[in-house]
């Protein structure tokens, strides 16, 4: 065993469960703290050999570094591959689940999390606060065009080629300007409206600058020129791949990483029957999205090859293979809608593997892979 004394830690926003376990003995200490860490690593380092875990999940990773920077040896544990008994679920408390994280540990049962520098967590907070700055964005326009709609009013106009005129365009705004409604409180929310829209557009421009900033910086140039060159993503894109990866070599195998999104097949087989379904959607959602958002260029986009993003350069190894992941997925997605497959099960499916390429691109582009 690498360690002697196991400790659990329930952590909590305002209050910290611990339990020490130590086999050999069969000793079980269980104390309740506050958030100083200081305290908690004064306790655990009393025990011999400790070696302290707490469940991933909203409380991040700061605590772990904190203990860490004061000499403790502490992991987080993935909650999501943690089985409890059916016994224990309608006896949960604090002490109860410290104790539980302290025998899973001693017995070995703890898939560890992989804990991001400070670096790349920062990254990945710009990276996820333009993509809530995007939903935020298209819950406003949903709001102003339903008020709108509400009151009878729908933009239909078109242009001198008789071509519909695409929405939150300057004919659009203008159209917009002159439906304020006479009545007063009517007007307040028009303009509570409009403003919330406006303000979510220059908020997304002024992310999407500071995105593209950091993605030319030194650490991730040039994994983010590199996935760039793959068609159906784009700079924003690889930068959220490459932010939520952190390290494409720390995943072993192509596979490894797909499961690691979530967009393997999930499978419900026992004896002789065999049944495989949809994704299993249990792993990074926003790698998974672009992924998925990303593949449906392959719809209609040619095999032919995409120009390395401006500004970024690619070597021509990586750019080469690039240009082959482009190759077959287009190929491949076409050959799947022409076995019948239905559009959104063929997209996931090519998604899947443009997961596999960006592994490979990603780990080329890192030098970890000849």
């Amino acid at each position: 065993m690498s360690h002697v004394t196991s400790v659990g830690l329930d952590v909590h926003a305002r209050s910290v469960a611990a339990c020490a376990f130590n086999p050999y003995t069969g000793e079980v200490r269980q104390k309740t703290f506050g958030t100083d860490a200081q305290e908690i690593a004064s306790w655990i380092k009393a025990f011999e050999d400790p070696r302290a875990v707490y469940e991933s999940g909203p409380t991040g990773f700061a605590l772990c570094r904190e203990l860490r920077g004061l000499g403790v040896d502490c992991i987080v544990g993935a909650v999501s591959k943690m089985q409890k008994p059916a016994a224990d679920k309608r006896r949960k408390n604090d002490r109860r689940d410290a104790a539980f994280l302290a025998r899973l540990l001693a017995t070995h049962n703890i898939i560890e999390v992989w804990i991001p520098p400070v670096e790349v967590e920062a990254a990945r907070d710009l990276s996820r606060a333009l993509d809530d700055a995007r939903i935020d964005l298209q819950r406003a326009r949903q709001r102003l065009s339903k008020f709108l709609l509400r009151r009878g009013y729908a933009f239909d106009e078109v242009d001198a080629l008789g071509r519909k005129r695409g929405a939150w365009t300057r004919a659009f705004w203008r159209w917009v300007e002159g439906l304020r409604p006479q009545e007063a409180a009517a007007a307040h929310a028009f303009d509570h409206y409009v403003t919330c829209v406006r303000c979510a557009e220059s908020d997304k421009r002024a992310l999407e600058k500071l995105v593209l900033a950091e993605a030319r910086s030194g650490r991730w140039k040039d994994r983010v020129g590199a996935l760039a060159s793959i068609k159906g993503i784009y700079v924003i894109s690889a930068f959220s791949l490459a932010a939520e990866a952190g390290l494409f070599s720390r995943f072993p195998t192509a596979g490894a990483y797909a499961s690691w999104v979530g967009i393997t097949p999930s499978e419900h087989s026992s004896g002789e029957r065999e049944a495989r379904g949809g994704i299993t959607k249990t792993g990074n959602g926003a790698s998974r999205r672009v992924l998925v958002e990303s593949s449906w260029h392959y719809m209609s986009c040619s095999p032919k090859p995409k120009a390395a993003p401006s500004g970024y350069e690619v070597p021509r190894h990586v750019k080469s293979r690039a240009d082959d992941a482009t190759a077959r997925l287009a190929h491949r997605h076409e050959s799947l809608r022409a076995a019948g497959k239905r559009t959104c099960v063929a997209n996931v499916a090519v998604a899947r593997e443009l997961a596999c390429w960006v592994w490979e691109i990603g780990r080329r582009a890192e030098g970890t892979l000849g």
